[in-house]
């Protein structure tokens, strides 16, 4: 917490800022260590040069009071207005620091008209660079939350059969997840068939049937850090043009993956990918960047967009996940979270990448 704060307070001196003023749940737990979603009600952590506050709802108050001394806790209760709360948590401070992203504009004329804020800075994108390199402690959670997420993916591919619906399946991940003393780290994507055409569908009542590509993306969270992983099975013997999809994949994963390294771009580790997949006459089935970043967030810094300059640094964490979809058919996506080293990468996620099949009946 201490470099966290530091690291802040830096960028306010540089930037004339007297206060930095934090909403958002993710930026509080990374800067504080303190996990709460408090829905709708007000939550903040206002960071001055000589002391910090946060201001929570009374329910979250307990649960809050491990931060110690280093840190002033503040509970309002329902029926209260926050914002005087936050009005002498922020008292003096004319210029702010504040999550544009997140800020609402509601919450920023809340802060003009009762805590006196006159301009408010963007402190998003240094919060972002502060999270983008993760410390040795950080990866150790992201090694857990993947290690959890290996098991449970050779627990629950084994218990795969036919006239499951792909609901069902998504609780069998979610249970599992959960037997191994870890969270879900998003709503689990189980897409059979046609269905795994289309990257982002959620799971239906369809059932898994013979000759269907079953695509699972999952992940475990481990104090709050969050693993994501996609593979790939099939129910019944796989056809050459299951088989012939999938090695065109896991090939440009693979690429992807020894592309990896500190000094590399983004952009250039997206292309290792698509390279394989145009020249096997699939490009147009690659419809998004190949990764994103890992942390407490399941989307976060680095994208490794198409082009990025972005330059990868030893610490960075991010996913490769390309993938080919073809509509009426099926898609299969290859994922796997990696860290970055000086000399390339070490691959988090080790569970089984083969297509696997499901025994049909």
């Amino acid at each position: 917490m201490e470099s966290r704060i530091a690291g802040l307070r830096d960028w306010m001196g540089r930037h004339n800022v007297d206060a930095a003023y934090i909403t958002s749940p993710v930026s509080i737990a990374y800067i504080t260590g303190f996990h709460a979603e408090p829905m709708e009600r007000l939550m903040a952590l206002a960071v001055r040069r000589d002391r910090v506050t946060l201001v929570v709802p009374a329910l979250e108050e307990q649960k809050a009071a491990h931060l110690g001394d280093e840190t002033e806790v503040v509970a309002w209760h329902d029926g209260q207005d926050p914002y005087l709360f936050v009005r002498e948590a922020l008292a003096g401070a004319a210029n702010l620091g504040v999550e544009k992203q997140h800020l609402s504009i509601a919450a920023a004329e809340m802060l003009t008209a009762h805590a006196g804020a006159v301009e408010m800075v963007d402190v998003g994108p240094a919060l972002s660079r502060l999270r983008l390199i993760k410390t040795d402690g950080e990866i150790e959670k992201l090694e857990r939350a993947a290690a959890i997420t290996d098991a449970v993916t050779d627990e629950v591919i084994g218990r795969l059969r036919p006239g499951q619906t792909e609901r069902v399946v998504a609780v069998m991940l979610a249970a599992a997840i959960g037997e191994l003393g870890g969270t879900l780290s998003f709503d689990s994507l189980v897409q059979s068939g046609p269905n795994s055409a289309i990257p982002h569908m959620r799971p239906t009542s369809r059932t898994l049937e013979a000759g269907d590509f079953v695509l699972l993306d999952f992940g475990a969270a481990f104090d709050g850090y969050r693993a994501d992983t996609t593979r790939m099975a099939v129910v019944g013997e796989p056809s050459e043009r299951h088989q012939s999809i999938h090695r065109l994949v896991l090939e440009a994963h693979d690429a992807a993956i020894e592309a990896v390294r500190a000094g590399a771009t983004a952009g250039l580790i997206d292309a290792a990918a698509r390279h394989v997949i145009d020249a096997a006459g699939f490009g147009d089935r690659f419809i998004h960047r190949v990764g994103h970043g890992l942390g407490l967030e399941a989307h976060e810094d680095p994208s490794l967009d198409p082009g990025s300059t972005t330059v990868l640094e030893a610490g960075m964490v991010f996913t490769i996940e390309p993938g080919v979809y073809i509509p009426g058919f099926g898609g299969v996506r290859i994922e796997d979270d990696l860290v970055v080293e000086p000399g390339g990468c070490r691959v988090l996620t080790r569970a089984d990448r083969s297509l696997r099949v499901i025994e049909a009946d």
